[in-house]
């Protein structure tokens, strides 16, 4: 079996482009935001459980702040377009989040998880030109990846 860190996507890459669909239905490609935006892109593992719902409520509430420091957040786990459509209402959520069925772009970022039987929560903050900047896991930690995202792209200001 090879080892999940010889594909993990680490500092320096360039982040792996993915199409994917929002809770809205509409697609978005992380090559939409190249040149424009830095992008949060934080995995999780599952809409409406208590990790998750903190996380994308702390993620809600810093909102502004991610704008303001020109970022978007961008939200992925493997629920259903309609599941995220229910997440985002309920919470009021402002960030996109993406549908990943299969975990396909999971795979693909290598964010899985330590304890291998639910999917890993790990942020990654891309930069406008589509490099990977930092890495932050922590299955426990949810609301850390707010200050964790939020540390980088103020210091890369």
């Amino acid at each position: 079996m090879a080892s999940s860190t010889e594909t993990k996507v680490q500092v320096g890459d360039e982040a792996p482009d993915f199409t994917l669909p929002t809770q809205d239905g509409k697609q978005v490609s992380l090559k939409d935001y190249r040149g424009q935006k830095s992008v949060v892109l934080y995995f999780y593992p599952k809409d409406e459980t208590p990790g998750c719902t903190a996380e994308a409520c702390a993620f809600r509430d810093s909102y502004e702040v991610f704008k303001d420091v020109g970022a978007e957040v961008l939200g992925v786990s493997s629920d259903s377009v309609e599941e995220h459509q229910k997440f985002s209402a309920r919470h009021r959520l402002p960030f996109i989040l993406l549908s990943d069925k299969g975990g396909a772009v999971r795979k693909r970022y290598g964010a899985v998880s330590a304890f291998g039987l639910i999917p890993g929560r790990v942020t990654y903050i891309i930069d406008k030109e589509g490099i990977v900047r930092h890495v932050f896991s922590s299955q426990l930690a949810a609301e850390r990846h707010i200050d964790e995202a939020l540390k980088t792209l103020r210091a890369a200001r």
